[in-house]
């Protein structure tokens, strides 16, 4: 089974900056690629940014430039710096993942979300 779990949301004025987190476990052969989704209040689940195993980033035009993705895959982890915030970026933040199991099958996995809050 694979999980992955985030953590560094919370509330931020506007311009500031927060870090997100997520952490990938389990058993699986290899992680393709990492990625950031959000969801606000009556909208869809949308890309925010994702990140392959070369270290090849996509960004929603909304976030670039404020937003970096980044990956430490000896801690089959990754991260999102988040500056220049807006009260836009409010909304939950899920973690995604695409792995390889060991039976060569690919699975996509979902965190639980975390709050990210951006208002004065």
């Amino acid at each position: 089974q694979v999980q992955v779990v985030e953590s560094g949301g919370g509330w931020v004025q506007p311009g500031g900056s927060l870090r997100l987190s997520c952490a990938a476990s389990g058993n699986f052969f290899r992680i393709n690629a990492m990625g950031w989704y959000r969801q606000a209040p009556g909208k869809q689940r949308e890309l925010v940014a994702n990140i392959t195993s070369a270290d090849n980033g996509n960004y929603a035009d909304s976030v670039k430039g404020r937003f970096t993705i980044s990956r430490d895959n000896a801690k089959n982890t990754v991260y999102l710096q988040m500056n220049s915030l807006k009260p836009e970026d409010t909304a939950v933040y899920y973690c995604n993942a695409e792995v390889l199991n060991f039976k060569f099958r690919n699975l996509e996995v979902w965190g639980q979300g975390t709050l990210v809050t951006v208002s004065s």
